[in-house]
């Protein structure tokens, strides 16, 4: 994922892993309680073909609303990212 020629490097805690279900990791910048967030990629089975792919994060601390440009861009990013993961899933049926 691209953020506008943008790096922040992350050292995120892994808080779940459960294959073919649920990736979940958080992390904060520098420091706890500044900005931090949580992520989770959940693949939710519909039927024997089909399934849902629910993407969620959430974020608090002091800088929070600071970051709105940044959130925008991550977004962004994220959302390509989904586009991107249903055509490639689509294409291989």
């Amino acid at each position: 994922m691209h953020l506008d020629n943008r790096r922040m490097m992350l050292h995120p805690d892994v808080l779940a892993v459960k294959p073919e279900k649920e990736l979940r990791w958080s992390g904060h910048l520098y420091v706890p309680g500044i900005f931090d967030g949580e992520h989770c990629f959940i693949i939710e089975p519909l039927n024997e073909n089909q399934v849902l792919f629910i993407q969620h994060e959430k974020f608090n601390g002091l800088l929070v609303p600071f970051f709105t440009s940044i959130l925008a861009v991550t977004r962004n990013g994220f959302e390509e990212m989904n586009r991107a993961l249903k055509e490639r899933s689509e294409k291989e049926k």
